[in-house]
């Protein structure tokens, strides 16, 4: 594939890394969102159920991993998290006798957790329950840490760690290739009865895919849903981009032994990309990494650098 790169940009990363810290603050516009609860913020933070695994990694990150007496099952991320805490299930399927069992002084959980019954009941309790916004964007990142460290009262670290996540999503967009075509990506969420469940407009995996210089090729549907084989080979995806944990589709002999994804272009390569769940689609701390690593494997005729650490600007 011909690709056109912007001049020097290997030398250029190093010589401009200090530079663009400081313009990868108006080069993404961000506003940071309230955490979304009609009660006043709790004075007691010492005992947090945390739910959702770009939560549970920015509280870690904030130094703050002591108040967690709880987290979900998508906490992956530190792997020390599910050990350390009691696990109360995963963040769509909750219970609130397990969460209640915990006695928390605090529950705070991403958008899209529940069942609501379940929240409607840990919310009708002296518990306080806060639900942090999840924008699945470069801006919705640094404003979910920003919101986080204020909630918890570590303001002043938590828009240290926002602006780093800015200037390296900024560095990971200035790497991005300028191509005419770019790689049609199909995300396959899981199977169910041969049919594929894929990602379409508005969902995580689409934002990740187009980021990392990739087009979506399910982008006629909105949101996860499943794809008839014949959608699948209008789709024409090159690739094919799965999650490598849980109950997902598995090797490349099971994907492109299947009709409708044998006649893909991605078959004729055998184009398959796995990452793991919570790395490609929690949008946290490590998306602009993630978003790096997709698009490595996107276009590996590439050497792309590696993203400086808070430790490296530091």
């Amino acid at each position: 594939m011909a690709l056109t790169r912007r001049t020097g940009l290997l030398s250029e990363f190093a010589i401009r890394r200090r530079g663009m810290v400081a313009a990868a603050l108006t080069f993404i516009s961000v506003t940071s969102l309230p955490a979304r609860s009609g009660e006043p913020q709790p004075k007691d933070s010492s005992r947090i159920v945390s739910i959702g695994g770009a939560v549970t990694e920015t509280i870690y990150a904030l130094g703050l991993e002591a108040r967690i007496v709880g987290v979900d099952t998508t906490s992956l991320y530190p792997p020390e998290a599910l050990k350390r805490a009691p696990n109360v299930g995963y963040m769509r399927a909750l219970s609130a006798e397990g969460i209640l069992s915990l006695k928390p002084s605090w529950v705070i959980a991403i958008d899209g957790s529940g069942p609501p019954a379940a929240l409607k009941l840990v919310s009708e309790t002296s518990v306080p329950l806060t639900m942090v916004h999840d924008d699945p964007s470069p801006a919705g990142v640094a404003a979910k840490i920003e919101t986080i460290g204020k909630l918890l009262g570590a303001e002043e670290k938590a828009v240290a760690l926002a602006n780093e996540t800015r200037t390296r999503f900024a560095l990971v967009e200035h790497m991005r290739p300028q191509t005419p075509k770019s790689p049609r990506v199909l995300f396959v969420l899981s199977l169910q009865n041969g049919r594929p469940m894929v990602g379409g407009r508005g969902t995580a995996a689409d934002a990740m895919i187009r980021l990392a210089g990739g087009a979506n090729a399910a982008d006629a549907i909105d949101g996860y849903k499943p794809m008839t084989d014949e959608g699948i080979i209008a789709a024409a995806p090159d690739v094919i981009l799965k999650m490598n944990n849980g109950n997902m589709v598995g090797a490349p002999d099971d994907i492109f032994s299947l009709p409708a994804f044998a006649a893909t272009p991605a078959a004729a390569n055998r184009a398959l990309i796995a990452m793991d769940g919570l790395y490609l689609l929690g949008f946290g701390l490590r998306s602009p990494d993630a978003v790096r690593d997709l698009m490595a494997a996107l276009y590996p005729s590439l050497t792309l650098p590696p993203l400086p650490t808070l430790a490296d600007q530091r």
